[in-house]
């Protein structure tokens, strides 16, 4: 491993007094396509003696690889910025919302905005919980796999599912107030997929955003949504088909889950600030082929096991209900049963016989299309991994601390049990751990689940190898403690 360093005012001795911090935030909607809510960038300035911080977060899917962010923005942000650069944390909440096309200019004139406006503040950190708005969506499978629910493909069937994987309900909170009392900045962490408000519905900020509105028009501060590990972790009831998809309630309820912790909330002796900069080399995955000639020859299995039917969905429907609803007598009334019986009971049998194939060839044919999804991702990523012709690949992991808030961060689509895991790790209720972080690449899942022959998603569209998790838990450990001396 290649580890570049950049450590910034970590010595112990390095503590002062008071904290100066300055916010400033700008819209960053493009409004050509149609909208639902606004979407924002949101720069908070941090200073303390020499140390400075900046952390900025953005109503957008990432901070490079997919959506309307380049790859080249996090430098051309630090190259604007100048002195300010090597302190910059920028987060991503993943909603789906696009932004306007000249980002980097709004975001480097945010934080220029900020940095001219700082006053001293009090500092206090802690937590709240909300754990009615989000679920896992990974599911344990009696066969010992996995599979995962998403708008790509069908759920599996309700009779093959085992458990489901945690959450993470902890919001993490940091609370900045000026001199008399009034706050000034709450920054909320928090892990899930932004993802409650369908295309159809419009540019949004999704959950946040409303969690945001809630906190803002309460306090009058300026709210920061952080992302957290919630790269397996979807809005509830995310597949409901039943009524509306509508994100305002649940961001309505973690904004009132933060306020009500936030009143619990005493500010804190302690003034520290501190901020640290590591790019640590992770192993590119090497099982793209293995896995792609699994899936392929699980595909020719499946529909070799696809079975001739004399029925049409037009056919089966009917003969489905009739069958389900009436099963001593799905063919006829009692009379015909009780005259000549042997030609309706066989014509019941052919007919079970025939339902129950159709139904065999839907299961077959939504485990197929969850096998073509994820079959794209591998050789997408394959050939990027061919093109990078490199057997590692660079992660940036930032630290910061305020106070007692001490954040670790990661550019990958971090699942949920990674952050459980380094949270429990470090004992210490003020530590968090965000991915979506300055850069993107793409998901991080466990090392169970990239190993997972059931192939969910977060298993294939991936760029690490299964040994990414102990490399990066250890080093976040190591970040935390440091943070924390």
């Amino acid at each position: 491993m290649r580890p570049l360093i950049f450590l910034l005012a970590l010595a112990p001795g390095l503590l002062h007094a008071e904290i100066l911090a300055g916010i400033a935030k700008v819209d960053i909607t493009d409004r050509t396509v149609p909208e639902n809510d606004p979407c924002y960038a949101k720069a908070l300035v941090l200073k303390s003696g020499e140390t400075t911080a900046v952390l900025v977060t953005v109503d957008a899917v990432a901070i490079g690889g997919i959506g309307r962010i380049g790859n080249g923005f996090l430098a051309n942000v630090r190259m604007e910025l100048g002195d300010l650069a090597g302190e910059v944390i920028i987060n991503a909440s993943h909603c789906h919302g696009i932004v306007r096309n000249d980002l980097q200019q709004l975001v480097v004139q945010a934080v220029k905005d900020a940095a001219k406006s700082l006053v001293p503040v009090k500092v206090s950190a802690g937590s709240g919980s909300e754990s009615r708005i989000s679920e896992n969506r990974r599911m344990f499978l009696k066969d010992g796999t996995q599979t995962d629910m998403r708008r790509a493909y069908s759920m599996p069937r309700d009779e093959d599912v085992l458990s489901t994987g945690p959450i993470d309900p902890q919001i993490g909170l940091l609370r900045l107030d000026r001199a008399d009392g009034t706050p000034l900045a709450i920054v909320y962490q928090f892990a899930c997929h932004p993802i409650m408000n369908p295309p159809s519905k419009g540019n949004s900020a999704d959950y946040p955003g409303f969690a945001s509105k809630v906190i803002e028009e309460a306090t009058g501060a300026m709210a920061f949504f952080v992302q957290g590990c919630g790269g397996d972790i979807n809005p509830v009831h995310y597949k409901e088909v039943s009524r509306p998809a509508d994100a305002e309630p649940l961001g309505t309820m973690l904004g009132a889950s933060a306020l009500a912790a936030l009143r619990r909330i005493e500010p804190q002796a302690d003034a520290t600030l501190r901020v640290s900069r590591e790019v640590i080399a992770l192993p590119r995955a090497a099982d793209y082929e293995a896995r792609i000639t699994a899936i392929e020859t699980e595909q020719k299995a499946l529909v070799a096991a696809l079975k001739p039917t004399n029925i049409n969905f037009k056919t089966f429907l009917p003969l489905l209900l009739q069958h389900r609803l009436f099963p001593d007598m799905p063919s006829h009334y009692a009379q015909g049963y009780l005259d000549n019986p042997e030609p309706l009971r066989q014509l019941d049998a052919d007919n079970k016989a025939l339902v129950e194939a159709y139904l065999g060839n839907l299961a077959l044919m939504e485990k197929l299309t969850r096998l073509n999804a994820n079959l794209a991702l591998l050789k997408k990523h394959l050939a990027d991994t061919k093109a990078a012709n490199s057997p590692t690949l660079d992660a940036e992991v930032c630290g910061l601390r305020v106070g007692a808030f001490k954040l670790v961060t990661f550019p990958g689509e971090v699942t949920v049990q990674v952050g459980l895991n380094i949270k429990k790790a470090a004992q210490d209720a003020n530590a968090h751990v965000s991915g979506y972080t300055n850069g993107y690449i793409w998901y991080t899942a466990t090392e169970q689940q990239r190993r997972n022959t059931g192939y969910a998603q977060e298993d294939c569209d991936v760029m690490v190898a299964p040994e990414w998790q102990a490399i990066f838990e250890a080093k976040a450990l190591q970040v935390l403690r440091e943070l924390a001396r």
